[in-house]
């Protein structure tokens, strides 16, 4: 059998790294901060009120995982159902009102329209600095709403915002991205195996 060229050796050596730090990244998740995220999906769902989840384009997927597992998943054929809403983050991207900065408040202009006191606010950001984001959870903490952030690398700005922060240790964005939805999977995978409310 030839031997393997220098270049090909690099190229099966990457997912093996890859998968290395996937396992690493998972192996650094506080499984108490996942279990402190379900009660409070469980307080929120008993008491009927609506759970909003915001990421960037990056982590949008995140975030249609989190939707999927609780509206879809784990409310089908149940009394009780999750209220869960995504929020979009360029639906004010076409404004022309130089007083509503681009982007950068996205979120907060729709929050301002539908949350009230005692609903959740989600944001999930790999570097926890996500702008956007970072002024969502700051609003919806100056008005009475508990927050949740998912992060990586230090944990950003968002880390130390939220009321929860379930943090994966990583600096590489894939791997943290990866890691999210794994942690979305084991909050949706609860409601949908454990608790048949």
């Amino acid at each position: 059998m030839r031997p393997l060229c220098l270049g090909a050796a690099l190229i099966m050596n990457f997912p093996a790294r890859y998968k290395a730090d996937i396992v690493s990244a998972v192996e650094s998740i506080d499984i108490d901060e996942i279990s402190k995220v379900i009660e409070l999906f469980k307080q929120t769902r008993v008491r009927g009120r609506n759970i909003f989840v915001c990421a960037n384009t990056s982590s949008g997927n995140t975030a249609s995982r989190v939707v999927a597992d609780l509206m879809t998943r784990s409310s089908f054929g149940r009394p009780a159902r999750f209220r869960v809403l995504p929020l979009h983050n360029g639906a004010i991207e076409s404004f022309d009102d130089e007083e509503i900065p681009r982007g950068d408040r996205s979120f907060v202009e729709q929050l301002k329209t539908f949350v009230e006191p005692q609903d959740v606010v989600v944001g999930i950001s790999a570097s926890g600095n996500a702008l956007p984001i970072v002024k969502a959870l700051d609003y919806s903490t100056r008005i009475g709403c508990k927050t949740v952030a998912l992060t990586g690398l230090d944990g950003g700005k968002l880390g130390a915002l939220a009321d929860i922060t379930v943090h994966v240790a990583s600096t590489h964005p894939g791997t943290v991205e990866d890691t999210h939805v794994i942690i979305c999977h084991m909050i949706g995978s609860y409601f949908l195996e454990f608790d048949n409310l």
